[in-house]
């Protein structure tokens, strides 16, 4: 599977999304005041950049060697001094407009950055579980921290520079039009060049990413507590040592040709602009010799300084179409999370809960398959139908893979159903607005996720605003009160990732609490105890027995024992419902049900 993962990073190239150029403008239309305030500054300064070459052309015919007589010094400190001031100036402007355009390409960056957070939040949940974590993140940092320099400059990099060149080229035709011919015969090669060039870096650069991306994933998941715990217990951590640097001697020969990939093309340039000068030189002899009087020393000194600032910028505008072409495939990759249309979008008009109906819950003929299914696949449900009251424990059982936590994913609506309908309070979970649903049920699964942060901090996730004698009482109806106190820091006392500082019963119970403290109406229970110990079971299904009480609940179980109190069992075979009703009813009938309890009571 790894090496099916580096082989598609190697042939990766960047998505195709309609109107990129466009798209990546558009991220600007918010800060065009700022904008406008850059490309005038910028402006201003490469009209001022031109000249200073013009003011030295009078430096050396007018103040130093004048046709008459000896050197002007009145006029060489004015000259002097003029061309200090210019400098000076510019360079203070050149400081606001570096200001003003970092901040604009970093806002730009961040709401990207954002709005890409903002998409995949609204992503639904297979989404996720066909993802790699690492993956995701590394579109959130790798590449758009990639882009950071093109939003950064590229205004005022391709407008200062155009500017310049443009100036440059009317001073050069000024002081000499036959020298300027010279200077920029070989331009549309170093062009034609360029888009070749960057063609390659694209390509390159989006196999990079992919592997950059594949370096995410692996740190994500072998430097993650639960990674190292496995990698420990089995004794792999050399393996997993390797299969990073494995990744890592693969983006470092990436990133090897990614920079080499334009330095003949800038080496080919450097020896273009080092060797224009004495070609000049060469030909402005010819054109002395030839009887043009025009050309003077001071010519000469003029047209190779302003002939510098053709070429660089010159070179900057070619270095910044580089740089697009090899961002172009960063952007693709932007943008094709952010036109991810999400399979679950919230109703246009969502229709209001009625309040006294909250708590009930209906399935009717419910079918679901996943997305990513096999067409051979059989449904994952088929035809699933019940009708819960508001208070009513209904309990699901069933083997493995029978389908019983997609009936619990269905109904806050993280999966879509593909035939039938989930009711809530009597409406169909489709027309409510997901916020609304979601406000209402609670959920607990088997592995609660705890951040890392204080215990107070992963309570008040359930409530922001809950004050601490709310906390004292959802943890004292968990049963995790007391052991909170015991901590010496309390409610103060930092998890750890995933909550790994403490038990599993502990976790679970905080989980529990956690809910409380938001007061749903309906509660999910997906295995909330099956991986918890005989002992710290009985003290979690302590907590989920009051946690339960007034509520609707669907207790997905594994353990038999834990639901034989349910007002409901449903056992689900197959996708369907095979059998339904009471613990004692259940027994009695002699089918599924009976004997599964009879081989956990065997086991017991």
């Amino acid at each position: 599977m790894r090496d099916e993962s580096a082989q598609r990073a190697a042939n990766a190239s960047a998505p195709r999304v309609p109107d990129l150029g466009r798209r990546i403008l558009r991220l600007f239309a918010p800060h065009r005041a700022q904008i406008a305030l850059t490309i005038a500054l910028v402006l201003i300064v490469a009209t001022i950049a031109v000249f200073p070459p013009l003011l030295t052309q009078r430096v050396f015919d007018e103040a130093l060697f004048p046709p008459e007589g000896g050197p002007d010094l009145q006029l060489l400190w004015t000259l002097v001094l003029t061309m200090v001031a210019l400098w000076v100036a510019s360079n203070l402007l050149g400081i606001w407009q570096t200001l003003i355009t970092s901040k604009v390409g970093n806002r730009v960056m961040g709401q990207l950055r954002v709005s890409l957070f903002e998409k995949l939040q609204r992503m639904e949940l297979a989404f996720f579980t066909r993802t790699k974590t690492g993956v995701i993140q590394s579109r959130l940092q790798n590449d758009v921290g990639g882009v950071a320099n093109v939003l950064s400059n590229t205004v005022s990099s391709v407008v200062g520079n155009t500017v310049t060149v443009i100036a440059s080229l009317v001073a050069m035709l000024i002081l000499s039009w036959q020298l300027t011919i010279l200077a920029v015969l070989l331009t549309p090669v170093l062009v034609l060049l360029q888009r070749r060039v960057g063609q390659v870096r694209a390509r390159i650069a989006t196999q990079t990413q992919e592997s950059l991306s594949e370096m995410t994933a692996i740190t994500q998941e072998a430097l993650s507590v639960s990674g190292i715990l496995l990698a420990k217990a089995f004794g792999r951590q050399s393996d997993e040592s390797r299969r990073y640097e494995a990744e890592n001697d693969r983006q470092v020969g990436l990133q090897v040709r990614l920079t080499m990939s334009g330095q003949t093309f800038f080496a080919l340039v450097s020896i273009f602009i080092s060797v224009l000068p004495a070609v000049v030189y060469v030909l402005a002899g010819y054109l002395i010799v030839g009887g043009d009087t025009g050309i003077t020393a001071g010519t000469l000194v003029a047209f190779t300084t302003v002939q510098a600032r053709l070429l660089m910028p010159l070179m900057g505008l070619l270095r910044v179409g580089l740089d697009l072409q090899t961002s172009g495939a960063l952007f693709a990759r932007i943008f094709e999370y952010l036109d991810l249309q999400p399979a679950i979008e919230p109703p246009a008009a969502p229709r209001p809960l009625e309040p006294a109906r909250l708590g009930e819950v209906e399935f009717d003929d419910v079918r679901f398959r996943y997305p990513d299914a096999k067409a051979d696949e059989p449904n994952t449900l088929d035809g699933i139908s019940f009708r819960l009251e508001p208070g009513t424990f209904a309990a699901f059982v069933g083997p493995s893979g029978a389908g019983k936590t997609t009936i619990g994913y269905l109904l806050p609506r993280f999966h879509e159903v593909t035939g039938g309908a989930v009711r809530f309070a009597g409406t169909d979970v489709r027309e409510l607005d997901p916020a609304a649903l979601t406000e209402h049920i609670g959920i607990v699964s088997q592995e609660p996720y705890l951040f890392h942060a204080s215990i107070a901090e992963n309570l008040r996730y359930a409530k922001p605003d809950a004050t601490d004698e709310e906390l004292d009482a959802a943890t004292r109806a968990a049963s995790i009160h007391d052991t909170i106190h015991r901590f010496p820091d309390g409610y103060d006392t930092i998890v750890g990732e995933r909550g790994y500082r403490l038990s599993g019963g502990e976790k679970q119970r905080i989980a529990i609490a956690r809910v409380l403290l938001k007061d749903p109406e309906v509660l999910v229970l997906d295995e909330a105890t099956s991986a918890l110990d005989t002992v710290s079971e009985r003290v979690v299904q302590a907590a989920l027995d009051v946690a339960a009480r007034g509520r609707t609940t669907l207790a997905i179980a594994h353990r038999l024992s834990t639901i034989r109190h349910a007002d409901v069992i449903f056992v689900i075979d197959g996708g369907r419902i095979v059998e339904q009703g009471t613990h004692d009813e259940l027994l009695d009938a002699g089918g599924t049900y009976a004997t599964l309890f009879a081989q956990q009571a065997a086991h017991a």
